[in-house]
C-alpha cells in the first residue's frame, strides 16, 4: 500500500510563525488531529508555531472542528487541514 498525505495550510501568523504556507504529512491511514499538530510541531521546532496553533481556529476539509477533543477528530488521507489565527477587525 503506497503512503497517502495530509495537506496542512496555514494562515496569516501561522504561516509566519512556520516560516511556509504548508506541510504535506505522509500517511499509512488516518490521523487525529492532535497527532496531527504533534507532527506539524515537531517539524517547526523552535518556532512559536505552539503557541499560535494553540489559539487557533481549525478546519478539517471545510468542517470547523475547533470546540472538539483534538484527541477524537479523524482526519482522513487526502483531507486537508487549516489553521486560521484571529484575524483583527473581524
Amino acid at each position: 500500500m503506497s503512503a497517502a498525505s495530509i495537506d496542512v495550510h496555514y494562515w496569516a501568523s501561522a504561516r509566519a510563525a512556520a516560516g511556509v504556507a504548508g506541510d504535506r504529512l505522509e500517511v499509512e491511514g488516518p490521523l487525529t488531529l492532535a497527532e496531527v499538530v504533534r507532527r506539524v510541531l515537531a517539524l517547526h521546532p523552535d518556532t512559536r508555531l505552539s503557541d499560535v496553533l494553540a489559539v487557533c481556529s481549525t478546519l478539517v476539509g471545510d468542517r470547523p472542528v475547533s470546540t472538539e477533543d483534538p484527541g477524537a477528530v479523524l482526519v482522513e488521507p487526502g483531507s486537508s487541514v487549516e489553521f486560521l489565527p484571529p484575524f483583527a477587525g473581524g
